[in-house]
């Protein structure tokens, strides 16, 4: 094991062991593992073996691009593929979320990234965007889901409330950097946000008196149009590939008899 990687492992399973809040006894008790050999791993005086490194992140729950690292980090190979989106998924898995994605129609429904990008809608999330977007030209490629709620040009101006919907999603954001390997992209996309107009500048400190619920609820108005939808997000249970490890699936539900009949008629 080089000098560099020698330094660099313990580190980083120091970092995830105090991050989940354990102390290095009651980390060894979960792992199944003697104390003394939790010590000399975090002080460098022995070197994991891959099979060790993988048993550690597991009890630790790590996310899998972060126990990549891990490994690298030991002089190990990467354990999990990260293969593209568009063609290195396992075929009954990309056929699963396309399925998952016609079923749900006349109601919208996106994947996300683990940066908020949307990168597969239906075909009920496209006519969504584009009636209730005030500038299609102005959406990126590909679009970001918190930069379409902050940006004037894009969804704002035809959510209602939007002062109290964007402040709970954006706390939400802020918990996810702080608790989730997700900093390094999340960190950036939060900045960006504060960049639009009239984003109250004391929201750039996290607010955990806002409540976390697991659903939300988003209204749409544009002239006489109005819809009114339940949001969750769905995530792939013991995924082993980091691209599928890091995408959601939130779907949208109608609320009211009204926002149903609509879509229904939208779609036709």
């Amino acid at each position: 094991m080089a000098r560099a990687e020698a330094r660099l492992f313990p580190a980083l399973l120091r970092h995830w062991r105090m991050r989940r809040g354990y102390s290095q006894l009651d980390f060894a008790l979960l792992a199944d593992v003697s104390a003394r050999h939790l010590s000399f791993l975090e002080t460098g005086r022995a070197e994991p073996s891959r099979e060790m490194i993988l048993r550690l992140a597991a009890a630790l729950d790590v996310p899998l691009r972060e126990r990549n690292t891990m490994l690298r980090a030991a002089g190990h190979a990467d354990e999990y593929p990260e293969p593209a989106l568009a063609a290195g998924l396992p075929a009954g898995v990309a056929q699963a979320i396309e399925r998952m994605l016609a079923q749900h129609e006349p109601y919208p429904m996106i994947v996300l990234d683990r940066r908020y990008d949307i990168v597969r809608t239906n075909a009920a999330a496209g006519r969504l965007m584009m009636r209730f977007v005030a500038e299609p030209a102005a959406l990126g490629t590909p679009p970001n889901a918190f930069t379409m709620l902050f940006d004037p040009r894009l969804v704002r101006p035809f959510v209602v409330d939007w002062e109290r919907t964007a402040h709970e999603l954006v706390s939400r954001l802020h918990r996810e950097s702080l608790i989730d390997a997700n900093a390094a992209v999340l960190a950036p996309l939060l900045d960006s946000l504060f960049e639009y107009p009239d984003v109250p500048r004391e929201w750039r400190q996290p607010d955990f008196s806002v409540p976390s619920e697991p659903t939300i609820v988003l209204r749409f108005r544009r002239d006489d149009v109005e819809l009114a939808f339940l949001t969750t997000m769905t995530v792939f249970s013991a995924p082993q590939n980091v691209t599928l490890d890091e995408l959601a699936i939130e779907s949208y539900f109608p609320v009211d008899p009204a926002t149903a009949e609509l879509c229904q008629r939208l779609a036709t």
